[in-house]
């Protein structure tokens, strides 16, 4: 793994997705890298706003209504571009979604874990609310703070690194495209693979769900009208 490839898929909210790439832009992060956000069709006033961030910034900027024209989400359409940059560089692929603030030091850290296991297939950093207690995807977690867990559980993309050796081996092109989003398929394929999911849960980052689809915040607030949005509109399909 010689260098990091950073991406942020991004889709409106944009108070937190401009929190995500300050964090992300003003990391301390040693070994070669890019960022690159990729806007999924947000509004023209927000897709604009992205645009001046890159040009302040600099971070590389791909509006996707240019790739494609199929209605957001485009994860799928992320992940195979990206995949398809960091083989090339045999670089890592670091995923930190809009609704995560990342610390200073949190990417390098990611990197150098990795680096470390040569039978890693996905570092992700355990999320935490504004109190730093561990919340949504790794409730399951709690308890188990400050340490290294060999992980059979799936790994969220919310702050993950995907080791040049899972990209060799999981051919993200043959992912299922009636799929929304893919962390449980690919962290299950990564194990299928023989490699290992780390999660650091001394590595903590702040995660406000669903920041960007609020309708999904329906989950906790009214979970009945959140499933029934699910099935009936074919709405997060996982």
């Amino acid at each position: 793994m010689k260098q990091l490839h950073i991406i942020t898929p991004v889709k409106d909210a944009i108070d937190t997705a401009q929190d995500t790439i300050r964090a992300v832009v003003s990391s301390d992060i040693s070994v070669p890298h890019t960022y690159t956000v990729y806007d999924d069709f947000s509004t023209p006033e927000n897709a604009l706003l992205l645009s001046q961030a890159a040009y302040l910034m600099n971070f590389n900027l791909v509006h996707l209504d240019e790739l494609t024209d199929h209605p957001s989400p485009n994860y799928l359409l992320v992940l195979q571009e990206a995949q398809r940059k960091a083989l090339e560089a045999d670089a890592g692929l670091c995923i930190v979604e809009s609704d995560v603030t990342v610390s200073s030091d949190t990417l390098q850290r990611l990197y150098d874990e990795a680096l470390a296991r040569p039978d890693c297939g996905i570092a992700a950093a355990v999320t935490v609310d504004e109190a730093g207690k561990i919340n949504y995807p790794y409730l399951y977690a709690k308890g188990r703070e400050n340490q290294v867990i060999d992980n059979r559980k799936h790994q969220s993309f919310c702050c993950s690194l995907l080791t040049p050796e899972l990209l060799r081996r999981c051919d993200f092109t043959q992912l299922n495209p009636g799929k929304d989003w893919f962390d449980v398929t690919i962290s299950h394929e990564s194990l299928s693979c023989g490699l290992k999911n780390y999660l650091f849960t001394n590595l903590p980052v702040i995660h406000r769900p669903h920041q960007s689809r609020p309708w999904k915040q329906l989950k906790y607030k009214n979970p009945l009208k959140y499933y029934w949005q699910k099935f009936t509109r074919g709405k997060d399909k996982i």
